[in-house]
């Protein structure tokens, strides 16, 4: 079975499994963005105190954000780690949306792929995979976000070698919907990282947990009259 094929596989049955995901968390886009931030090297239980502080003191907009101090919103988002360097960060894309999109979220979502990412690459606490965690969940943009959940999962099953860079998962995680109409690329992306995530937790840690994982080899062996 082809990489992508297999990889199509696993979506369905983590689908089956745990059902859609809904996600992301958040009741606006730009709140998407803060939790991109706030939950680098933590739990989203605490991302979720910091959120909280932030709607308590009127934070969680553009606007606020950027009216608030910097020390102010150090303590705000304490709960989440890191306090300096993501208060710092978060001060940093306002800035860029000032600068570059007139302080409007959707003047950015309104740029290329590659052009949204490159500009958010460019600012500081921004990673590849906070960048498309962005890109997808908050500007609507249809790409793979690579966490450590799915580099475990396509190493494990074979698809990649241990060592497979991100982009290479990447690549392979766009293929996997290639043949669905690009209107549905942005939902399937949404919901295949969160899938990944919640068997990541459940089964696929540092110390893989199979018993009782929808992705056992048995469960992702096709009928012998499958389409390779």
């Amino acid at each position: 079975m082809k990489p992508s094929a297999k990889l199509h596989r696993i979506y369905t049955r983590l689908l089956t499994a745990y059902g859609p995901q809904r996600w992301w968390p958040a009741e606006t886009a730009f709140e998407v963005v803060i939790g991109a931030y706030l939950t680098q090297n933590t739990s989203w239980r605490a991302v979720e105190k910091s959120i909280a502080n932030l709607a308590a003191a009127h934070c969680l907009t553009i606007d606020g954000l950027r009216a608030v101090p910097e020390d102010e919103l150090r303590t705000l988002i304490r709960p989440s780690g890191y306090m300096i360097r993501k208060a710092a960060a978060l001060k940093a894309f306002v800035a860029m949306l000032d600068r570059d999109h007139a302080g409007r979220l959707d003047l950015l979502a309104a740029q290329r792929t590659a052009t949204a990412r490159e500009a958010l690459l460019r600012l500081p606490g921004v990673g590849p995979e906070t960048a498309d965690a962005i890109l997808l969940y908050a500007l609507g943009h249809p790409v793979a976000v690579v966490d450590e959940y799915l580099r475990r999962v396509v190493t494990r099953h074979g698809m990649l070698p241990a060592k497979a860079k991100y982009l290479e998962i990447q690549s392979l995680a766009l293929s996997t919907f290639a043949g669905e109409p690009i209107e549905s690329h942005v939902r399937h992306h949404n919901e295949f990282h969160a899938l990944i995530v919640e068997v990541g937790k459940r089964h696929c840690g540092p110390t893989p947990r199979c018993a009782g994982c929808p992705l056992a080899e048995k469960a992702l062996t096709p009928p012998p009259d499958a389409i390779p």
